[in-house]
C-alpha cells in the first residue's frame, strides 16, 4: 500500500493543524525577540511618529512582565502540541519508522521554521517586527483566562523557588549596563565620553566620602587666634574661598571662615580682630557617608564644605562640593591651580604617580591588577605591603608590579614610581615573540 493510499482526510486535518501551530510558534518567536529588544524610549519615538501599532507597543514595553509570561506559555504549548501531532501523523503514515521521521521533523525542520529563522528576522528588523507583533500580542494578553493561568504558574514557581518574582520587574546588573554602553559606543549611538560618564555615575553610588576627601595632612587651616589680615593672606596665597578654623589642634575645628567675610571685615577696619569672631558653624560628616547622599544634602541645605571625621571623632579630612562633582566629571582645574599631574610617564617606560591616586584608578589606567582592600590609595597599598614606613627609594613588588617610594616626606609617601617587574616584562616579551 502506497503512502498516498494511506493518507486520508483525518491525516490532512492533522497536517493542516501542524502547519498552523508552526506558523503560530514562529509568530510568537518573533514577538518574544522583537518586544524584548525595543526600549521604552524607542517605543515612545515610534508612537510619536504615528506608526501603526505604536500605542500598543508602548503599553507592552512599559510592562514586559505582563506579556512575556503569556507569550512563553503559549509558545511552549504550541510546540508541545505540534510535536505530539507530528508523532501521531508520522506513526500513522510510516509505522515503526515514524519515530525517526517525527524526530527529524521536530529537531530539524521545526527548529529552522519556528525558532532560528523567525528570531533571526526579528533581530534584524526589530522595529518592524515589534510593530507587527504588538496588536495581536495585546489581544492575547487581554484574554483573562490566559493571563490568570500564566500568573498562577508564576505564583507556583515563586512558591517552589522563593525569592524575587517577575512581578517586581527585570533586573539588570551594573556590569550589564556598562556592557550595553560599550555596545552603544561601538555602534556610534553614544560617544566615548558619554560612556565614561555613565560609568562614573554608576560608581558614584558606591563611593564614600573617605575616597574623595582632602586628607588631614593636606588640609589648609588657620588658628582661631589669627588676625583677620593674616588669614586674608593665607586665603590669597592658597586661592581658597573658605578655610577651617582650628582651636587647640586640627581635631578641634571651631568653624569655617569665608573670604567674603574677611573682605568685609577689612573694609570695615577690623584687620586686628581674631578670625574666631567671623567663623561660621561647620558641618561634620562621617568618612563612611555615601557621596551621593552628601551631594543631595549640600544641594538642599546650601553648603559647600564639610569636615570629615573618623570613627573616633578625630578630623580625617575635608570635603567640598567641587570634590564630589569631580568624582562625576573628572578633575576641575581653574586658571589659578598649580597641581602636579596625577600620572607622569618617564623616559624608561616607568610611570610616576601621586601617592594619593586610588588603586582602582591606577589599575584602569595601566591595565594592572593591584589588590584593593582597607586602603584607598597607592601609598596606602605600599604601607600595607611593607608593614613599615618606607624610606625614599624603597621598592615592593605586588602582582608583577613594582612600586617604588619615590618621594617620602616625614612619615608620608608623596610620589610613587610604578613599573612592571622583570618577571612580568619577560612574560610579556615571550608572549609578543
Amino acid at each position: 500500500m502506497t503512502l498516498a493510499a494511506t493518507f486520508g482526510g483525518a491525516d490532512a486535518a492533522l497536517l493542516a493543524t501542524i502547519v498552523v501551530l508552526l506558523v503560530f510558534s514562529a509568530a510568537l518567536a518573533v514577538a518574544e525577540i522583537s518586544l524584548t529588544r525595543i526600549s521604552r524610549a524607542k517605543a515612545s519615538a515610534l508612537e510619536e511618529s504615528g506608526r501603526p501599532g505604536g500605542r500598543r507597543l508602548v503599553g507592552l514595553v512599559e510592562h514586559p512582565e505582563r506579556f512575556l509570561n503569556p507569550v512563553l506559555l503559549l509558545a511552549l504549548g504550541a510546540q508541545l502540541l505540534q510535536a505530539t501531532l507530528t508523532g501521531i501523523l508520522a506513526d500513522r503514515l510510516f509505522g515503526a519508522a515514524g519515530v525517526a521521521v517525527a524526530a527529524f521533523v521536530n529537531i530539524g525542520v521545526v527548529f529552522v521554521v519556528a525558532e532560528a529563522a523567525p528570531k533571526t528576522w526579528a533581530v534584524l528588523h526589530a522595529e518592524r517586527a515589534a510593530l507587527l507583533s504588538a496588536p495581536p500580542i495585546s489581544a492575547l494578553v487581554s484574554f483573562a483566562p490566559l493571563r490568570w493561568l500564566s500568573r498562577g504558574l508564576i505564583g507556583l514557581t515563586n512558591v517552589i523557588l522563593p525569592g524575587k518574582g517577575l512581578k517586581d520587574g527585570p533586573y539588570v546588573s551594573e556590569e550589564e549596563l556598562l556592557a550595553l554602553a560599550d555596545v552603544a559606543v561601538e555602534e556610534d549611538v553614544i560617544e566615548e565620553e558619554e560612556r565614561d560618564l555613565i560609568e562614573s555615575i554608576i560608581e558614584f553610588g558606591d563611593t564614600v566620602v573617605r575616597e574623595v576627601m582632602v586628607p588631614r595632612p593636606d588640609m589648609v587651616t588657620v588658628p582661631s587666634g589669627f588676625r583677620v589680615a593674616d588669614v586674608m593672606e593665607v586665603i590669597l596665597l592658597n586661592g581658597y574661598s573658605r578655610l577651617p578654623v582650628v582651636g587647640e589642634d586640627v581635631d578641634d575645628i571651631v568653624g569655617l571662615v569665608y573670604a567674603k567675610d574677611l573682605m568685609r571685615a577689612e573694609r570695615d577696619g577690623h584687620d586686628d580682630h581674631a578670625v574666631a569672631t567671623l567663623a561660621r558653624a561647620a558641618r561634620f560628616v562621617p568618612e563612611t557617608k555615601r557621596v551621593a547622599e552628601l551631594l543631595r544634602e549640600m544641594q538642599a541645605e546650601q553648603f559647600h564644605m564639610a569636615i570629615v571625621v573618623d570613627e573616633y571623632g578625630g578630623t580625617a579630612g575635608v570635603v567640598t562640593l567641587e570634590d564630589l562633582i569631580e568624582e562625576l566629571v573628572g578633575e576641575i582645574v581653574d586658571e589659578y591651580d598649580r597641581e602636579e599631574p596625577a600620572l607622569e610617564p618617564l623616559a624608561d617606560g616607568r610611570v610616576r604617580v601621586n601617592a594619593r591616586m586610588a588603586v582602582d584608578e591606577l589599575n584602569e589606567l595601566l591595565h594592572v591588577s593591584l589588590p584593593e582592600g582597607d586602603w584607598d590609595s597607592v601609598g596606602g597599598l605600599i604601607f600595607h605591603l611593607l608593614g613599615h614606613i618606607p624610606v625614599e627609594g624603597e621598592e615592593v613588588v605586588c602582582d608583577d608590579v613594582a612600586l617604588l617610594a619615590d618621594k617620602v616626606q616625614g612619615r608620608r609617601i608623596s610620589r610613587v614610581v610604578v613599573r612592571r617587574s622583570a618577571h612580568a616584562d619577560g612574560a610579556r616579551a615571550e608572549g609578543e615573540t
